[in-house]
């Protein structure tokens, strides 16, 4: 069983990428991880409330959950767990021990990935994932393998004789 970390900024668009990592990893049970990445502010307040974070899961949409609960239920055999984490921290040897608490494996970007941040704290992450030492992996999100079931049209030999005569 593989962890993966993707960055995200919780928009929809960011689940396709579900597909690409079951597509990419198909003989393995994957637990995703979404996330986003936050400085620490240097504010007395803001430290004193870091334990209050339950605001910063306002940031994700009930859209979102769906789609993660639906990704599930669509791969039951490929993922055994989608969850939603918050890095607070700008060095590495802090997202270094993120990664390990997580046992992450590697991190999936989407090939076009765009950083959008979700208010003035938050980060960029490929400043902390390119230089944590963990596997990063760019995955295309728009060309997907879908397995397709043929059907069968051409018409067996004894049939045709069968119709010319």
């Amino acid at each position: 069983m593989k962890t993966v970390l993707v960055p995200t900024d919780f928009n929809l668009e960011s689940t396709k990428i579900i597909d690409a990592l079951v597509q990419a990893q198909p003989n393995e049970i994957l637990n995703i991880i979404f996330l986003h990445a936050f400085k620490l502010s240097d504010s007395i307040t803001d430290m004193l409330m870091l334990s209050r974070r339950s605001r910063d899961y306002e940031n994700v949409s009930d859209d979102f959950y769906q789609k993660l609960e639906a990704y599930k239920k669509r791969y039951p055999n490929h993922i055994n767990a989608i969850g939603i984490e918050y890095f607070y921290g700008s060095t590495v040897s802090a997202f270094k021990n993120f990664i390990e608490a997580f046992d992450v494996s590697y991190i999936a970007y989407p090939k076009e990935y765009n950083f959008i941040a979700l208010n003035k704290y938050s980060i960029d992450p490929k400043f902390l994932t390119e230089r944590s030492g963990c596997e990063v992996l760019y995955l295309n999100i728009m060309k997907l393998h879908v397995q397709e079931n043929l059907i069968e049209t051409r018409i067996p030999e004894a049939h045709l004789q069968e119709f010319n005569a």
